[in-house]
């Protein structure tokens, strides 16, 4: 059995749902001196309306703790991260990942947690994300479900379950068509179907008296039992056949709802007695006089072990299930101690040929074929293999470590090479060719100035240079030519940027000095972008009753006033005429010099993001 070993544990269920292996291992593991961090479920698909119970109680386990981690008993760690509900979307695991990774590592330093066995239940990303991201001596994918077959959304995970298929270093895996399917990327497969915790069953089998618990001992027998959780995979028709055709039978369900059960919780002899402590199973499971396993058939259950048929058998009770894969090969192992049943008539019939044939002989036979499937067995099979994989690793890295030294330095070298060759290309593309000039010419509109009935200058805020109080001089001093030179007789100065004083009144104090009669200038000092310097200036013009205006801003900036007057403004003539000559667009024309600053390609760029960003918004 493992010993004094740190272990991640990546699980696909909550600590404190329904009790199964993930538990159970765990558990062990820190009873035998190891220390765990459990991870509760982060999921294989988005949250439903359903979740949402889930949802709640996800945040208040993560405010139990200290950023969501919490001591549930000595050396057992339980993590209840907050993460995006997006398992399958790049930009979600790129933020989980940083959530998760600042948490753990915290949590691992302060706890000297390294060197640490991951074992994992769940193959989405952000497991993949976790073994990259820390030192470990083994990589252990415990597969129990196909989950790519769970829901429609679910089949995204395939990708991601592959990968750390290779990746791992052991793969378990609870039934033989999971065995084939993993065999596919792996060579380390081993088959270990979940098991059952033999004492506490054991210790109320062997009770002469004990206290039949309030809930059940209301309910009739002969009861027909079932453990574990009420799913979508559980026959609810061949059910409801059952509670018709055998009213004598009380059927009793333990385990919380995950479904719609509003086609059988009607009937008189169907019983949900909701989620039960896992220590209270037995005293439940004795008092059956059938355990049963009424699963469909589907894809995703040919994969699936039930914890439950030997949890059933420890107590000696018959147990009647479909005829799922894992059943079948377990009958052919175990001298067909399964009864199948996969219709209705065959299950009620397999039900009271159960209950009449049943005898002491059955029960010990039962007893001992669970014996054989104790988790106790199992896990220190796992326990072996572990031990052996982490000494054979050790052994390999110890013989290889120089070559593996040198290829990481080559691969290294070729990388760094990689990034120079990188630098140099988009260095000299940007600064030393034309690129960036042809790339900003679709943004530039100018038409020849016409006599109109106002000028329009957009004022510059921080301007193409990025810094306050120096976008509007040369926009200003090109309308006031414009005035000057007859085209209008009215000059609207929009902006609602303020850098010590409002920039409006400082582009007529300028326009004023240069020679404009004061009553020839409006302002508008509302607008906080180009959207609203065209809507609020148009709503000045159209109010004074003019019909054509002349725009001024920068030359670059024209397409997106373009396409905002297009979208937004009817019945106005716009003629866009842009500074001529802007200073700071000024580049050399000789081939292969220097072109332009970073100032500039960050001008232009700003320019295609804000399209992007107002087409986003609906603005154009």
């Amino acid at each position: 059995m493992l010993k004094n070993e740190n272990i991640i544990c990546i699980s696909t269920i909550d600590w404190d749902f329904l009790w199964q292996g993930h538990q159970e291992i765990m558990s062990t593991f820190v009873k035998n001196g190891n220390k765990v961090i459990f991870i509760e479920n982060m999921g294989v698909r988005i949250p439903r309306i359903r979740d949402i119970s889930r949802i709640r109680k996800r945040l208040s386990n993560y405010f139990r703790g200290v950023k969501g981690i919490r001591k549930e008993a000595n050396n057992l760690y339980v993590f209840s991260p907050i993460v995006l509900p997006f398992p399958y979307s790049r930009i979600a695991r790129m933020i989980n990942k940083r959530i998760l990774l600042s948490a753990l590592e915290k949590w691992m330093k302060v706890m000297n947690f390294s060197d640490s066995i991951i074992w994992t239940f769940l193959p989405t990303g952000i497991t993949l994300d976790i073994a990259e991201n820390f030192n470990y001596k083994l990589l252990v994918y415990y597969c129990i479900d196909n989950l790519s077959a769970s829901s429609f959304k679910a089949r995204k995970i395939k990708a991601t379950e592959n990968k750390l298929l290779k990746k791992a270093d052991l793969v378990f895996v609870t039934s033989q068509a999971l065995y084939d399917m993993c065999s596919e990327y792996s060579k380390s497969v081993t088959f270990f179907p979940f098991g059952v915790s033999l004492d506490n069953f054991v210790n109320v089998r062997e009770q002469d008296n004990y206290a039949i618990p309030e809930d059940l001992a209301k309910i009739k027998d002969p009861v027909i039992g079932y453990v574990g959780g009420i799913h979508k995979w559980i026959d609810f028709v061949l059910l409801k056949s059952l509670a018709d055709k055998y009213p004598q039978y009380s059927f009793v369900f333990i385990g919380p709802i995950q479904t719609d059960v509003s086609g059988i919780e009607d009937k008189k002899n169907m019983f949900f007695l909701g989620n039960k402590n896992h220590k209270d199973l037995p005293y439940y499971i004795n008092n059956f006089q059938v355990g049963i396993i009424p699963y469909i058939m589907s894809d995703y259950t040919k994969n699936v072990y039930p914890t439950k048929l030997n949890e059933y058998l420890s107590m000696g009770k018959p147990v009647i299930a479909t005829g799922l894969p894992e059943i079948v090969m377990f009958n052919q192992r175990h001298s067909d101690v399964v009864y199948i049943g996969d219709n209705a008539e065959e299950f009620g019939q397999a039900i009271e040929k159960a209950i009449k044939e049943d005898s002491e002989f059955l029960k010990e036979k039962r007893v001992l074929i669970s014996e054989q499937n104790s988790w106790e067995t199992r896990i220190e099979e796992m326990s072996n293999l572990i031990t052996k994989a982490i000494e054979n690793k050790m052994l390999d890295n110890n013989v290889v470590w120089r070559d593996q030294l040198l290829l990481l330095y080559r691969a290294t070298n070729r990388k760094i090479r990689k990034l120079v060759l990188a630098f140099f290309l988009f260095y000299t593309l940007f600064f030393y060719t034309p690129f960036v000039w042809f790339l900003g010419r679709p943004l530039k509109i100018l038409q020849v100035p016409k006599k109109a009935d106002c000028i329009v200058v957009f004022g510059g805020g921080v301007g193409e240079s990025g810094r306050p109080a120096q976008g509007y001089e040369e926009r200003v001093q090109y309308a006031v030519e414009l005035y000057k030179l007859g085209y209008v007789k009215n000059i609207l100065f929009s902006s609602g940027y303020m850098y010590v004083f409002e920039e409006p009144l400082i582009m007529k104090v300028l326009a004023v000095s240069l020679g404009v009669p004061e009553s020839a200038i409006l302002l508008e000092s509302q607008a906080r972008n180009t959207y609203e310097n065209v809507i609020h200036s148009s709503n000045i013009v159209l109010k004074n009753g003019w019909k054509s205006i002349l725009v001024v801003s920068s030359p670059y900036h024209m397409l997106r006033v373009k396409m905002v007057f297009d979208k937004n403004v009817r019945d106005l003539k716009v003629i866009y005429s842009p500074v001529p000559n802007s200073i700071f667009y000024l580049h050399n024309t000789k081939i292969f010099s220097k072109w332009i600053n970073l100032r500039q390609v960050k001008g232009i760029i700003h320019e295609y993001l804000g399209i992007l960003y107002y087409w986003r918004q609906g603005w154009i």
